[in-house]
């Protein structure tokens, strides 16, 4: 019982075999996949419903990345205020602030994340959050985190740090605010200490797994192109760390999920 709570499956890189990424994953033991909405931005960012859509199994988002945050006009804004109400849309995002490629000036990135937090208030929808900071600062958790603070955290609605790279502290930050802390697959890198000592501070039953496909592929797969169904791999390191199995990992991590998102329903594909 796995759940991956954050793939990229529409992208050209699962052109030529989606249906059997999405086939291994079930027969790796997954009940659930969150397809993530980004896409390219507003040309396609309703990816995530269209696998939905056809998929029972899998739930989607919507939402403007970073890194295209200079496309969220009004009319993309509005267009994503309408497919929020889709049944299979779950959370807004991914969602944030990325200071690392700067696709987007940083005020711009600011302005679009604001944007889609009162947007993602008013369809009573949690976030999911991308932070990437510059290699010589910590400023975008900074910002990240503050908006959080100031914009979203009275609304009760929570979200999840998606692919979290940062350090205890401001993992605590986020879970006094009511988030939920995903770990990918980059837990399993040699050099990823820092997300292995803050994965130790953050309660077992606030933490989801990922693997944000088809990126950041764990060991021992890692310079591949990712899948859902190596979300077991994440599980694994999460249970090394804990002392517990990737099945005890998997198990809770999906109770957490489905405690987060109400779904009480194990459901299966049609």
């Amino acid at each position: 019982m796995f759940i991956d709570s954050h793939a990229h499956l529409e992208g050209h890189r699962y052109d030529s075999d989606r249906e059997q990424v999405i086939a291994r994953a079930q027969e790796a033991g997954l009940e659930t996949i969150v397809a993530i909405g980004n896409g390219d931005g507003p040309v396609n960012f309703d990816c995530g419903i269209k696998l939905a859509e056809k998929y029972d199994f899998i739930y989607a988002t919507i939402g403007i990345h970073p890194h295209e945050a200079s496309l969220a006009d009004q009319a993309a804004l509005d267009r994503m205020e309408q497919l929020a109400k889709r049944p299979k849309v779950i959370a807004w995002g991914e969602i944030g602030l990325d200071y690392y490629y700067d696709h987007s000036p940083r005020d711009v990135q600011q302005r679009a994340f604001l944007a889609q937090m009162e947007l993602a208030r008013a369809a009573k929808l949690p976030i999911v959050i991308h932070c990437r900071p510059s290699d010589n600062s910590e400023n975008a958790w900074d910002d990240c985190l503050r908006l959080i603070q100031e914009q979203w955290a009275p609304s009760g609605l929570g979200g999840i740090l998606h692919c979290f790279t940062g350090n205890a502290g401001q993992a605590k930050r986020a879970l006094d605010m009511g988030f939920m802390v995903s770990f990918a697959g980059n837990i399993t890198f040699p050099k990823a200490q820092q997300i292995r000592d803050a994965a130790l501070e953050v309660p077992l039953d606030r933490m989801l797994i990922e693997t944000d496909s088809p990126f950041l592929a764990p060991m021992p797969h890692r310079g591949k192109r990712n899948e859902p169904a190596f979300v077991k791999e994440v599980a694994r390191q999460l249970g090394e760390l804990r002392g517990l199995s990737a099945e005890d990992v998997g198990w809770q991590t999906s109770q957490n999920f489905r405690r987060f998102f109400s779904l009480h329903e194990k459901r299966t594909t049609v």
